[in-house]
């Protein structure tokens, strides 16, 4: 049995009220930017939940428009104040079927599925955001771009990387195009970061087992220091992630900029179990710690600065002052 439905501005009213109190703080509220949730008046939001649901109205076989040109509906031209799109909005506010419907009704237009707002969001780092992988799915099989990056640097999939959700990342890896799939794994953030390094900073273990299993460089650096997944485990004290990232090719004899191999990062560290891991594999050359420019330098000084310097040759009426 069906219930009588409640008057729109009502049921938009209490969705968004819910929402409010529903959304998650941390990391991934600062990521997530609901940019149009909190920037409309309330009668904006209720109007805009009526037109939005005006569209499940229209013929389900409705033909799309020529690849291109613009939609032929008047609400595929709006944007708020944000930048946001009806799509996005429909995904930040978590209206599936209406994200569905907007994303069936616009497949044809590549240009309104890859709209980045004012944050360089595209609908595909929301649905990831939002933790909508079916809405994600969808969006990479009607054309999304799974490249473009937000204002972050960030690719959708270095978002779901970054938040540990293992559908997400095989969503985003399975359903784009296959010429997308190597630059989406090497293509770093605006910090320098990877897919597989954000994964192995957060130990997410599956997803950077499955990033490796799918062809993701295990001996990537960051471009600031040239750390690579394998120092980041050391940094860490992660030996899961140390014996994992071993297991898959890690190379242990590759270096930082500054010259430190992962083994030489586990000394004076407390977990001896990285250290014991790293030591038969590593060569003898890079077990050492390599002599820093302040240690050499004091080699070469002498013992007393130019102040403290011992003095024999004062004389004091004549005569020499014996010490």
């Amino acid at each position: 049995m069906i219930s009588a439905p409640r008057p729109a501005e009502l049921a938009a009213m209490e969705g968004r009220e819910a929402l409010r109190k529903e959304r998650p703080a941390g990391p991934l509220q600062d990521d997530r930017h609901d940019s149009g949730l909190d920037s409309m008046k309330d009668e904006e939001y209720c109007q805009l939940v009526k037109e939005l649901q005006d569209i499940r109205l229209q013929p389900r076989e409705a033909p799309a428009w020529p690849q291109g040109d613009p939609p032929p509906h008047a609400w595929a031209q709006q944007l708020t104040e944000d930048g946001d799109t009806f799509l996005h909005l429909a995904i930040i506010h978590v209206e599936k079927a209406l994200s569905l419907e907007v994303i069936r009704q616009t497949a044809g237009d590549p240009a309104f599925l890859n709209f980045q707002n004012n944050l360089s969001q595209t609908p595909l780092h929301l649905a990831v955001i939002t933790d909508q992988p079916e809405i994600a799915e969808n969006l990479l099989k009607a054309g999304c771009d799974p490249e473009i990056r937000d204002f972050r640097g960030n690719t959708p999939l270095h978002i779901a990387c970054e938040q540990g959700s293992l559908r997400s990342v095989s969503v985003l890896t399975q359903y784009c195009q296959q010429h997308h799939l190597l630059p989406v794994l090497q293509a770093t953030n605006y910090n320098g970061h990877t897919c597989l390094h954000l994964a192995s900073i957060q130990g997410y273990l599956a997803v950077v087992e499955y990033l490796l299993s799918l062809g993701a460089d295990v001996n990537a650096q960051e471009p600031c220091n040239g750390r690579t997944a394998l120092h980041l485990a050391v940094d860490l004290q992660n030996s899961d992630l140390v014996s994992l990232l071993v297991k898959h090719g890690a190379d242990v004899n590759k270096v930082t900029y500054q010259g430190y191999s992962p083994y030489q990062l586990t000394w004076g560290r407390e977990n001896s179990s990285i250290q014991e891991q790293l030591k038969e594999l590593t060569t003898a050359d890079l077990r050492l710690l390599p002599e820093s420019e302040d240690e050499e330098s004091s080699e070469s000084e002498s013992e007393f600065t130019e102040d403290e310097l011992m003095y024999d040759d004062c004389l004091i009426g004549g005569r020499q002052l014996a010490f």
